[in-house]
C-alpha cells in the first residue's frame, strides 16, 4: 500500500487530503501543529482500516520536518507520495503589516513548502520514484488585496517548483512534482486567521467544499500534470490576468475588500493561529456550509480530458496493410 504524508492534516483542505487518500488505501502520517486535530484525523484514517502517523510539528523547522520524513519511513514504510499544504496567512493592508507577520506567513506557507520538498527529494530521488504534490491556490498567479504576505509566499512555491520541475526534467528523473491551483474554500481558516478587517474574514465566492481539493489533490498525485487549475473561478481569474492585468488589479481595487469580508464585524475576543495552533479539533469544514459548492463542473471536465488524452496516447498503433507490390516468384 502506499504511504502517503500530508502537511497541514489537521484541518481543512489536508483533512479532507488525510481522508481521500486513507480512502484509496493509503496509509499516511499525518504533521501540524495542533494534536487535537490530528489524533482526530488519525481515527478517521483508522477507521478506514489504514494506518495513520502523529506528528506534531510546525513545518517552519527544517530540522523537525526531515526528523518526520526519517519516522514515517520508520513506522509506515518508504514515502511515495508527499503533499505540501500547510498554510498561515494575515488579512492587513500592507500598511500595516508588521515584518514578524510577513516572515511567520513566509516561514509556514514558503518555507514549509521548501522544507517538505528537500526531506521528499532526499528519499525520493536515490529510488527514482515518488510524486510530490504542491497545494496551491489561484494566488500562486494572481494576488489580492489585503492578502499580501501570503499571495507573496504561493509566488514563491510557484517559483521554486517551477526550477525543481526543469532539474528533474534534465536529470531524466522519474520523481514527479505537480502544483495544484485551488479555488477560494470553506475551511476554518477563516475563522483563526489573524485579520485587521473590519468584519469577519470570508472566502472570495464563489466557494467550494474542502473535498474539492482533496480529489484534485488525489488525482494530482497519480497523474501529476505539470500545474492542476481547479474551479471555474481560478481559471476565469487566471485566463483574465494573462490577458490584462492591470484591469483586474482596478477591478480587485473596485471588489476586493469587501469580497473579503462578511458585513458582521470581527469578534473582539477572536484568537488567531499565526504563532499556535487552535485548540480542539477544527475538522476539515469551516463556518460556509451553506454557500459551499460540493463539485466543479470544470474539474470534472479537466480529468475526463485527461483520460481520453490518457487513453489516446496508450491506444496501439493500428498497422497499415503493405500496399507495396511484392515481387511474384519466377516461373521455371
Amino acid at each position: 500500500m502506499p504511504t502517503v504524508v500530508v502537511t497541514g492534516a489537521s484541518a481543512g483542505v489536508g483533512r479532507a487530503v488525510v481522508r481521500a487518500f486513507a480512502e484509496r488505501g493509503a496509509d499516511v502520517a499525518l504533521l501540524a501543529r495542533g494534536r487535537d486535530g490530528l489524533e482526530s484525523a488519525a481515527k478517521e484514517v483508522e477507521a478506514l482500516g489504514r494506518r495513520a502517523l502523529v506528528i506534531p510539528l510546525d513545518v517552519a523547522d527544517a530540522d523537525a520536518v526531515e526528523a518526520a520524513a526519517a519516522t514515517t519511513e520508520t513506522h509506515l514504510g518508504l514515502i511515495d507520495v508527499w503533499v505540501n499544504n500547510a498554510m498561515v496567512s494575515v488579512f492587513s493592508p500592507v500598511q500595516d503589516l508588521t515584518a514578524a507577520e510577513a516572515r511567520r506567513v513566509t516561514e509556514v506557507t514558503y518555507l514549509g513548502y521548501v522544507h517538505g520538498t528537500l526531506s521528499a527529494l532526499r528519499r525520493m530521488r536515490p529510488r527514482d520514484h515518488g510524486t510530490i504534490v504542491q497545494v496551491g491556490s489561484a494566488l500562486a498567479h494572481r494576488a489580492i488585496p489585503l492578502q499580501a504576505a501570503y499571495c507573496g509566499a504561493k509566488h514563491a512555491v510557484e517559483g521554486f517548483t517551477e526550477s525543481l520541475r526543469c532539474e528533474l526534467l534534465h536529470d531524466h528523473s522519474r520523481v514527479r512534482v505537480t502544483m495544484v491551483q485551488l479555488p477560494a474554500l470553506n475551511t476554518p481558516q477563516f475563522s483563526w486567521v489573524r485579520t485587521r478587517l473590519p468584519g469577519h474574514p470570508q472566502p472570495v465566492p464563489p466557494i467550494y467544499q474542502p473535498e474539492v481539493a482533496a480529489e484534485a489533490v488525489l488525482w494530482a498525485a497519480e497523474h501529476a500534470p505539470k500545474e492542476l487549475s481547479v474551479g471555474r473561478s481560478t481559471v476565469l481569474a487566471l485566463t483574465a490576468n494573462r490577458i490584462s492585468a492591470g484591469l483586474i488589479d482596478h477591478y480587485l481595487a473596485r471588489t476586493g475588500y469587501d469580497s473579503q469580508q462578511l458585513a458582521e464585524p470581527v469578534d473582539p475576543e477572536r484568537r488567531d493561529n499565526l504563532w499556535n495552533p487552535s485548540v480542539g479539533d477544527p475538522g476539515a469544514h469551516g463556518r460556509f456550509d451553506d454557500r459551499a459548492l460540493s463539485s466543479s463542473w470544470q474539474f470534472t471536465a479537466r480529468k475526463a480530458a485527461g483520460v481520453l488524452a490518457t487513453s489516446l496516447v496508450a491506444a496501439p498503433t493500428r498497422r497499415r496493410p503493405d500496399r507495396r507490390r511484392r515481387s511474384r516468384p519466377s516461373s521455371d
